[in-house]
């Protein structure tokens, strides 16, 4: 064979090596990052899709890490403002009993007392946090960040002050000295037994609501994954035989190159031989 032959042998051989080697890289990375687009070089408008679908994955899963805590949040609040209701109810037994006029004044004292204590216990119940914030001291509402917007749920004041049972100093705004008093202060505790209630409710209704959107987060979160699993996942047992015949196509151009490199250094140093024996040749003919 021609030199020309051989090196046209061996540049095909190149050629081949190249392409087996660059098939080899694309099945390494497929298997590597078990993704069938490890980057856009794989497949420009596929990788774009796909990367819009895992970062839609991620604002979703955090609108529902924020939903969550939000409700956890909540949830803290809710067991406080229960707490409190559950309070009022009992400083309303309370009033009542110091209501039917057979109490002397001792009596009336240590019902007046039980009312301080009560009082107190509703200011600890307001005086939860979360995270270190005041939830029920009317300076807190929750806004929640979602993939659809915000939502916002706000907290009453439940401290004694703001539902009326103290004065703006702390003093005890409930008085059982006598009747009108104590009709007076029933008045009160039912306005604050009613506020305390409604805000219970609403607590209650903003779970409900949130609740249900973690779960609707959730069920968009498994589906955007699962399209992008679809999507991009790489079949390995196919890109595993694709790199074992990788392989072997690369050790036969190896082998090709090897051959025509050796063939066309067999050729060379024949042809110099040749062009060295016809100079001594001349050489000779010239002396003679």
């Amino acid at each position: 064979m021609s030199i020309n032959g051989i090196m046209s042998g061996v540049n095909h051989s190149l050629n081949t090596l190249n392409k087996v080697q660059s098939a080899q890289s694309s099945s390494v990375q497929k298997i590597a990052t078990g993704s069938k687009y490890p980057s856009a070089s794989y497949g420009p408008s596929d990788y774009a899709i796909i990367q819009r679908t895992y970062s839609n994955i991620g604002a979703v899963a955090q609108s529902n890490s924020n939903t969550q805590t939000a409700n956890s949040m909540l949830s803290t609040a809710a067991g406080a403002v229960n707490e409190t209701v559950n309070s009022l109810s009992s400083l309303r037994s309370t009033l009542l009993e110091a209501a039917n006029g057979t109490n002397g004044n001792t009596d009336l004292a240590a019902l007046q007392k039980s009312v301080e204590q009560t009082i107190s216990s509703i200011d600890d119940n307001a005086s939860v946090t979360y995270n270190g914030k005041k939830l029920l001291d009317g300076s807190q509402s929750i806004t929640v960040a979602g993939a659809d917007g915000y939502n916002t749920v706000s907290l009453g004041n439940m401290t004694s002050q703001g539902l009326g049972l103290t004065d703006s100093e702390g003093k005890s705004t409930i008085d059982l000295t006598d009747a009108s008093s104590i009709s007076a202060a029933l008045d009160k505790v039912d306005s604050a037994l009613n506020a305390a209630t409604d805000q219970a409710t609403n607590i209650g209704a903003a779970q409900q609501g949130l609740t249900y959107q973690s779960s609707n987060y959730t069920t968009q979160e498994e589906n955007l994954v699962a399209t992008a699993e679809t999507m991009d996942s790489a079949d390995i047992a196919k890109e595993s035989v694709n790199l074992a015949s990788s392989n072997t196509q690369e050790q036969a151009a190896l082998w090709a190159i090897k051959q025509g490199m050796q063939s066309l250094s067999q050729q060379s140093a024949g042809a110099l031989g040749g062009l060295n024996n016809h100079s001594r040749g001349a050489a000779v003919g010239m002396l003679m």
